[in-house]
């Protein structure tokens, strides 16, 4: 049976469930779209499989993002924040080419703009591995007749513009002097609702990041053990499911179950998250404290450098560290990882010891 809704763009979306097989679809028109849901009903009932209108007729690349959108839709695979967004821009911005028309000069074009936009090395390059992910998946799973080698050219000729490249790993730790005036300016303030300070505080204990800390739930929290659940970590590899358990440690003054009991005399419950706040607001409240105190290049996320950092010079390995960040090998956890020469006296002296 075919469903038609009417779309605020104008389209109509077509809808067909028959003998337990599904498959939809949009169009510029009704008539077209009531002639396919009958081409579909048609070919279900013949035992054929319902082959969507984009994968017989895709002739632009905003076919293709549709079609890759829609297939790890069919197959249950859920689509993460950051692709979604890229997905969507890509399409906006390249959805109408023709597949033909998206050669070498189109997309070293395209990078140009994006750099003239403000677009980073790093940015740049995730835009063209995300092309060139949906030709590929077209490719291989479709037939669709496209090639690798525009994409490939472009992203060689952009490199050597300095269009594309690696990322300038971040170094910045903040000083203690800097970490105690925001949290100072937090805790002082009377009409700061959100403890950012206490988040502070526990960023910097646990090397955890700003939406992990706005996600864990009283549950995950061991007071016992002193042990933390972090739940569907995130994983380049691993979208959903990568859960860890975290050893809660007291790393130069920061106790992160004494701040977890901080908060639980401030909630007065042990239902639901921990933190229950909005994980932007928490980002944006810290970004305005180190305005108005002058302090300059300091991101949330530094916390979690600086508390990778601070495990460091307390003398874990490499391994050990690892099990509280939840990084999978030391390439991935050098990048966040800054250790400040005069820190080695004190591994020296927990060696001796």
């Amino acid at each position: 049976m075919a469903t038609f809704t009417k779309l605020k763009s104008g389209s109509w979306r077509v809808q067909v469930r028959r003998k337990g097989k599904y498959v939809n679809e949009s169009f510029l028109r009704r008539r077209d779209a009531e002639e396919w849901a009958l081409d579909i009903e048609r070919r279900i009932d013949r035992g054929e499989s319902p082959t969507k209108r984009v994968r017989r007729d895709a002739k632009t690349f905003g076919d293709l993002v549709r079609l890759h959108r829609d297939d790890l839709r069919d197959v249950g695979r859920q689509i993460g924040r950051s692709k979604s967004a890229s997905l969507v821009f890509l399409e906006r911005r390249l959805g109408t080419c023709k597949l033909g028309g998206l050669d070498r000069e189109r997309l070293i074009q395209f990078g140009r703009d994006r750099a003239k936009e403000g677009a980073g090395p790093v940015t740049l390059g995730i835009d063209l591995g995300y092309i060139k992910t949906i030709l590929s998946h077209a490719a291989a799973v479709h037939g669709v007749q496209v090639s690798m080698e525009p994409i490939d050219l472009a992203r060689i000729a952009l490199g050597r513009l300095g269009l594309v490249g690696k990322g300038t790993e971040r170094d910045r730790r903040p000083t203690q002097d800097e970490i105690d005036r925001i949290i100072a300016s937090f805790d002082n303030n009377p009409r700061q609702h959100i403890p950012v300070g206490r988040i502070v505080r526990f960023a910097i204990a646990t090397a955890m990041r700003q939406d992990e800390i706005s996600r864990i739930r009283w549950e995950d929290f061991d007071p016992a053990e002193k042990m933390l659940l972090i739940r569907d970590r995130k994983d380049p590899r691993k979208k959903s499911g990568n859960n860890q358990r975290i050893p809660l440690l007291t790393i130069r003054d920061y106790d992160p179950c004494a701040i977890i009991e901080e908060q639980r005399s401030i909630s007065r419950t042990s239902e639901g998250r921990i933190f229950p706040y909005n994980g932007k607001s928490v980002g944006t409240a810290f970004r305005r404290q180190c305005r108005e105190l002058k302090i300059e290049d300091l991101h949330f996320h530094d916390l979690r450098h600086e508390g990778t950092s601070r495990l460091f010079e307390a003398g874990f390995s490499i391994e050990q560290v690892a099990l509280v960040t939840g990084h999978k090998d030391w390439k991935m956890l050098r990048r966040y990882t800054h250790l400040r020469p005069e820190a080695l006296h004190g591994i020296s002296v927990i060696r001796a010891a």
